[in-house]
C-alpha cells in the first residue's frame, strides 16, 4: 500500500468530500498560470469549507429552543469554545476564513522557521490567548510537508496547556509522509485537509503541490 493510501485511510485523517466543485477548486489554485487574484479567491473557498468540517470534530450538548412558531425543537449548541492559531506566514491567509464562519473568535500566531545551525525547526515567536488551556484549538497551516514546523507548534500548544485532544490541524494540501509522522507522534490529534498528494521531492516540496502558497498568496513571489 503506498504512503498516500496509508495516509487516507488513518482514521484521524479527515479528508473532505471528494466533489467535483472541490476539485475545480484545487485545479484553479494549483495551476501555476492562476493570477493572484483568482488564487486569493478560491483559496478562500476551500478554507472555509475546511474550517466549517473542522467544527464538526467539536462536541455539542443536547439543546431544546422554541421556534417562532411555539414549537420545541431538539437541537445541539457547541461544548466548550475555541480558538484559532496561525503558523506564521502562510497559516495567516487562514484565518479569515475562521473569522467568517466564527464571529469575534480569538486567534493566535506562531511563528518557527528552520534553525540553520541544527537544521531543526526552532520557535521565534508565541503569541496566544491567555485562557487558551480551557479551549479546542483550530490549527491553521496550508500545506503540510515534513510536519516540522506543525508538530513543534503542537508542542508549543500542549506546553500551553491546551490538551492534545482538543488540537485540530486545518490544512489544505499534505505529504503522505508528515502525515503519518504527525499522527504517530501525537496519537490524539486529527488533521482535517482537502487533499493528500503523491509524495515530497528531494528539496521537501510536496508533489504536484502548488508551489509556495503563502508567496501566492500574499503576492511575494520572484
Amino acid at each position: 500500500m503506498s504512503l498516500s493510501s496509508q495516509a487516507a485511510e488513518h482514521p484521524r485523517l479527515h479528508q473532505l468530500s471528494q466533489t467535483n466543485q472541490l476539485k475545480a477548486l484545487m485545479t484553479i489554485i494549483r495551476d501555476k498560470n492562476t493570477k493572484r487574484g483568482d488564487f486569493v479567491f478560491y483559496s478562500d473557498r476551500v478554507i472555509r469549507l475546511l474550517v466549517e468540517e473542522g467544527l464538526n470534530y467539536l462536541p455539542v450538548n443536547d439543546k431544546e429552543v422554541i421556534t417562532p412558531m411555539g414549537v420545541p425543537f431538539q437541537g445541539v449548541s457547541f461544548q466548550g469554545r475555541i480558538c484559532g492559531v496561525s503558523i506564521m506566514r502562510a497559516g495567516e491567509s487562514m484565518e479569515q476564513g475562521l473569522r467568517d464562519v466564527c464571529t469575534s473568535v480569538r486567534i493566535g500566531k506562531v511563528l518557527i522557521q528552520r534553525d540553520e545551525r541544527t537544521a531543526q525547526p526552532k520557535l521565534y515567536y508565541s503569541k496566544l490567548p491567555k485562557d487558551i488551556s480551557d479551549r479546542w484549538v483550530l490549527l491553521l497551516d496550508p500545506m503540510l510537508a515534513t510536519g516540522g514546523s506543525a508538530m513543534k507548534c503542537i508542542e508549543v500548544l500542549i506546553e500551553a496547556g491546551v490538551k492534545e485532544d482538543r488540537i485540530l490541524f486545518i490544512n489544505l494540501i499534505c505529504a503522505p509522509e508528515g502525515v503519518l509522522k504527525m499522527l504517530e507522534k501525537f496519537p490524539s490529534l486529527h488533521i482535517i485537509t482537502a487533499e493528500i498528494d503523491e509524495s515530497m521531492d528531494a528539496q521537501k516540496f510536496i508533489l504536484p503541490g502548488l508551489g509556495d502558497f503563502g508567496d501566492r498568496y500574499f503576492g511575494t513571489e520572484d
